[in-house]
C-alpha cells in the first residue's frame, strides 16, 4: 500500500465527502431555483442524501475500527455493512421521491428559466463528485472499505443523474417540448432505484458471511499448495474444510491440516506457524484459524447425524 493510500483512509475521504455534498446541495439548490427544472430538483435532491449516507458512513467507519472488545472479540469490521445498506435504503427514497415529483410535472410541465446558468452550476457539482469517486474507488481497492465503495457509487449515480438532467434541459430548449423535463427526472430516478437494490443487497450478502473474493480464494489455494506434499503416493501433508468469509475490511479463513500422527506437537506447530506467516503475506490482514489433526483422522461437520 503506496503513501498515498495509507493517507487517503476512508474516514478520511469520507469526511471529504461531507464537504463536496455541502457544496454540491448549494449549488444545485441554485440551479433548481433559477430554473424551476424539476429534472434539477431530482439532482438537488439527491445532494441531500449524499450528505446523508456520507455522514453515517464516517459513523460507521469509526465503529469498525474499534479494536475488539469483551463483547465483540471478533472487532466490529461487520459495522460497514450497515453503512452500505443505510445508503443504498436512502437512494431508493429519494428515486421514489424523483418519480412522485416527476410524474405531476409530465401532465403539467413548467418552462424553464436561467438555463445556461443553472446548467452551468450542476456541471461544476458534477465534476466534483467524479473527482471525489475516482480517488474513493482507487482507496475503496487499497482498504477493502465496502463504506467507502458504496459512498463511491452513490457519487457515481449522483454525476449519471446530473447528466441525464443537463440532457433533458438541453432537450428541452432544443425541441421545445417541457415534458421532456421530467421524463428525464423519471429515468434518473429509475438508475438511482437500481443502484440503491445493488447496494442493499451488497450489504445483505456480506452480513450473511459471505466468502471472499474469487482472486483471493486462489491465492489461499496457491499458499497451501506449497505446503502439500506426499510419500509413497500417499499424502503426508494436506489441507481441506478450508472454508472463508468477509468481514468489511478483515478476511478470514478457517481449515485443518493434517499431518502425520507420530510427529511431535512442537514440529507440527512449527508448521502450522509458518503456513499461517504465508497466508498473511500473500493476503494482507488475513486471520487464518488451522485446526491440527492426525492424517488418518477426518472431520465431517457436515454429516447430517451429526445433528441427530
Amino acid at each position: 500500500m503506496n503513501s498515498i493510500s495509507v493517507w487517503l483512509t476512508p474516514k478520511r475521504l469520507l469526511m471529504a465527502s461531507v464537504g463536496v455534498a455541502l457544496v454540491t446541495i448549494a449549488l444545485k439548490t441554485l440551479a433548481w431555483w433559477l430554473t424551476d427544472s424539476v429534472g434539477l430538483l431530482s439532482d438537488a435532491m439527491e445532494s441531500l442524501v449524499n450528505l446523508a449516507s456520507a455522514m453515517f458512513g464516517l459513523l460507521m467507519v469509526t465503529v469498525a475500527e474499534s479494536p475488539p472488545d469483551e463483547d465483540h472479540p471478533y472487532g466490529h469490521h461487520k459495522a460497514e455493512y450497515f453503512s452500505s445498506g443505510f445508503e443504498g435504503i436512502l437512494i431508493i427514497v429519494a428515486g421514489l421521491g424523483i418519480l412522485w415529483a416527476a410524474s405531476h410535472r409530465v401532465f403539467d410541465p413548467q418552462p424553464l428559466e436561467q438555463v445556461g446558468l443553472g446548467l452551468a452550476l450542476s456541471v461544476g457539482s458534477s465534476v466534483l463528485n467524479g473527482l471525489l469517486a475516482w480517488v474513493m474507488f482507487r482507496a475503496a481497492r487499497e482498504h477493502r472499505s465496502l463504506a467507502l465503495e458504496a459512498d463511491a457509487r452513490h457519487l457515481v449515480t449522483d454525476v449519471w443523474t446530473s447528466i441525464g438532467v443537463v440532457l433533458g434541459i438541453v432537450l428541452v430548449g432544443v425541441t421545445g417540448w417541457l415534458w421532456l423535463d421530467a421524463v428525464v427526472a423519471m429515468a434518473v430516478a429509475l438508475n438511482i432505484l437500481k443502484e440503491g437494490a445493488h447496494l442493499v443487497w451488497q450489504s445483505s450478502q456480506g452480513l450473511m458471511d459471505e466468502a471472499v473474493e474469487s482472486e483471493i480464494q486462489h491465492d489461499i489455494q496457491q499458499v497451501l499448495g506449497q505446503f502439500v506434499y506426499a510419500i509413497d503416493g500417499r499424502d503426508v501433508v494436506r489441507f481441506d474444510h478450508v472454508v472463508t468469509r468477509k468481514a468489511g475490511q478483515r478476511r478470514f479463513v478457517d481449515m485443518h491440516m493434517h499431518m502425520p500422527s507420530n510427529w511431535s506437537l512442537g514440529h507440527a506447530a512449527d508448521l502450522r506457524s509458518r503456513v499461517e506467516k504465508a497466508l498473511m503475506q500473500a493476503v494482507p490482514g488475513l486471520r487464518a484459524t488451522i485446526q491440527l489433526l492426525p492424517d488418518d483422522v477426518e472431520a465431517h461437520f457436515d454429516d447430517p447425524k451429526d445433528a441427530a
